[in-house]
């Protein structure tokens, strides 16, 4: 969550972060990575939890942590420090099934099946990454806050080739997606959306259209031209890096306050969706916050520092 927020909610959280009773959360994966999950730092496919675990808990029971704020906020995982690092302002933040939490990790329950993913990274350009795609096929298969949501593929093009491509991928991950037309679950705020088709065509989509406007606005570091024919790639600072034109593609997700998050698989045009399409798996999209696609292949976002 935000920094601001969490400092807000620190002695509120500090009270939450006991072990409760119940039964042990079971097929949860846990994954610590740095610099926007460019380097995974430890990753467990089965760690250690017992009783009802909070998101806190299950991390100290697995890794060496260090917190602040009377628990509330880690400092340090497995002595990775928070703070300064080459003079920009560093933290770790946590994402449960590719959204960022809205509550303290001490205050965050943890459910069968959940993705637990901590990072560690820069937060010059923005302290609010609403939903990324590196836990793929979460959110899709295991939902929010234990429950599964209803997911709609929503295509510019139902019988194309990204249409078919993403809506075959989703269902491969036993997630019963079905189809609809653009812009057709505007106002669903608890449906799992993706919108696919080139930006001109999605532009309009409720919630998309955040991507417009940068990581300030959407958390994605990347930003198509007002005609959509050129996508712009984003460091870790939010200064631009690379222009990409004709064939370029986009996968990327962001959320509009507690509705469910929208995912775009986007591009200049009907070959970068392709391509966006085509790289929508689990293996290109492991531990990414968004990804660009171009004739060379996948692109991890932000883009790293020179």
């Amino acid at each position: 969550m935000a920094i601001a927020g969490l400092l807000a909610l620190a002695a509120t959280l500090a009270s939450g972060c006991g072990l409760g009773a119940g039964k042990a959360p079971t097929a949860v994966g846990l994954v610590v990575t740095r610099d926007f999950g460019a380097k995974v730092v430890r990753s467990w496919g089965a760690p250690q939890a017992r009783g009802q675990e909070t998101v806190m808990s299950l991390l100290t029971r697995n890794a060496t942590v260090s917190t602040r704020y009377g628990g509330a906020f880690v400092q340090s995982i497995d002595g990775l420090d928070g703070g300064q690092s080459g003079g920009h302002s560093v933290d770790w933040f946590y994402y449960v099934n590719g959204i960022q939490a809205s509550k303290g990790a001490a205050a965050t329950n943890v459910h069968p099946g959940d993705h637990i993913w901590w990072d560690r990274h820069d937060w010059t350009a923005t302290d609010d990454i609403p939903a990324v795609v590196g836990s793929f096929p979460e959110p899709f298969l295991n939902g929010i806050d234990g429950k599964r949501l209803p997911v709609r593929v929503e295509c510019a093009s139902a019988g194309g080739y990204a249409c078919r491509t993403v809506t075959a991928r989703l269902r491969a991950q036993h997630v019963p997606a079905a189809v609809a037309a653009l812009g057709s679950g505007a106002g669903a705020a608890h449906t799992l959306r993706v919108a696919v088709g080139t930006w001109r065509e999605i532009a309009g989509v409720s919630d998309v259209s955040e991507l417009r406007s940068g990581p300030h606005a959407s958390g994605v570091f990347a930003r198509f031209s007002p005609s959509g024919a050129m996508l712009t790639l984003l460091g870790e600072d939010g200064r631009s890096t690379q222009t990409l034109a004709g064939g370029a593609g986009l996968i990327a997700a962001t959320r509009n306050g507690e509705d469910a998050p929208v995912w775009a698989v986007t591009g200049t045009d009907a070959t970068g969706v392709t391509r966006a399409a085509s790289a929508f798996d689990a293996s290109t999209l492991k531990n990414r916050f968004a990804v660009a696609v171009d004739a060379s292949g996948p692109l991890a976002l932000p883009r790293p520092r020179a």
